[in-house]
């Protein structure tokens, strides 16, 4: 039998498939599911700051100060004894889903002030978190905000939650970064138990007919996994950290390449969306297939098998797959040029 148990933040998981933030999590039947049809872990769904705070600017506007220049209004809003906040309802749905799965919970926060970090932060290891997902979804659009001071951003946070927060902290990083090795050694050191490569930055379009611009929601596709197996391979052995890479994993393939490349557990969450929770249970039985296949005893066996430092030809990696697949290019029968 094919031993497919893999560690992921100092976690022992039965099998390296995770599904990743999304609203699948917010549902506690869906959840259960996820865990019968073999998931192995659950990202949940992003506690954001942004929400918090203007729910509470809300609250201020309409029960605490209505009576601001109209005295006689002061109990038009009556205030209720107890509000269930948004905050709440994301820490009662952490400890929810605690209480009905055997598997690891790990909660998801995207803050966007250090207070806020800090403070929910705290909150969500109270709950009961098993390890907490820091979605730091910052895009530099400040053109005096130097590369420097965006990594020096990450590094903050991490520092400041290590001080108060005990489990084990991973970072979603975004693709931008120019030096994302130096800069995983960096997160290392100060602290950080785990990456996950890469957070997926939505693209706002253009409408032809307003010419406003327009939030858009998109997908991903098995070509954006390519991205993240790179970078995986690259930096496999050459950190500690616990490696999970997310966005574009839909297939069995997808997983695989992911695993040989040294990733430790492989975020699923468009192909769940697309197909349900059974998606897991035919990826699992197709890897055992696989493994079982090619004469694999473990996970472990794989893993990192086709790594940057353990691959036929490793500057594949590099910028000589870059030339070659230029040079190697060719245009489909009945182009003219």
């Amino acid at each position: 039998m094919v031993d497919l148990a893999t560690e992921y933040l100092g976690l022992k998981l039965a099998n390296p498939l995770v599904p990743s933030a999304s609203p699948l999590s917010k549902n506690l039947d869906t959840a259960i599911r996820l865990e019968d049809a073999g998931a192995s872990a659950l990202v949940m769904y992003s506690l954001f700051e942004e929400k918090i705070e203007a729910e509470h600017q809300q609250m201020e506007r309409f029960f605490y100060s209505q009576s601001i220049g109209h005295g006689e209004a002061d109990s038009f809003h009556p205030v209720p004894d107890k509000i269930k906040t948004y905050q709440d309802q994301y820490l009662e749905n952490l400890q929810r889903l605690k209480s009905c799965l055997s598997i690891p919970v790990i909660a998801s926060l995207n803050g966007t002030s250090l207070g806020g970090w800090i403070e929910y932060g705290l909150a969500l290891q109270q709950a009961g978190a098993d390890a907490l997902e820091l979605n730091i979804y910052h895009l530099a659009a400040n053109v005096s905000e130097s590369s420097e001071t965006v990594e020096n951003r990450y590094l903050d946070i991490l520092r400041e939650l290590k001080k108060i927060v005990s489990i084990p902290l991973t970072l979603k990083l975004s693709p931008q970064f120019s030096s994302p090795l130096n800069f995983a050694q960096r997160l290392e050191a100060a602290g950080a138990n785990g990456l996950a490569l890469f957070n997926r930055f939505y693209q706002p379009d253009i409408d032809l007919e307003t010419l406003q611009v327009v939030p858009k929601l998109e997908l991903s596709t098995s070509s954006e996994a390519l991205l993240r197996i790179r970078w995986t391979a690259l930096l496999y052995k050459r950190t500690n950290l616990s490696l999970a890479v997310t966005g574009g994993f839909h297939t069995t393939s997808d997983v695989l390449k992911a695993l040989l490349a040294g990733a430790d557990v492989v975020h699923l969450c468009s192909a769940l969306l697309e197909h349900g929770p059974s998606r897991l249970s035919s990826i699992l039985d197709d890897l055992v297939d696989w493994l079982t296949l090619h004469d694999y005893q473990s996970i472990q066996q794989l893993k990192g098998s086709v790594s940057h430092q353990h691959a036929i030809n490793p500057s594949d990696y590099e910028r000589a797959n870059y030339v070659q697949v230029l040079d190697n290019y060719s245009h489909g029968k009945g182009v003219l040029w």
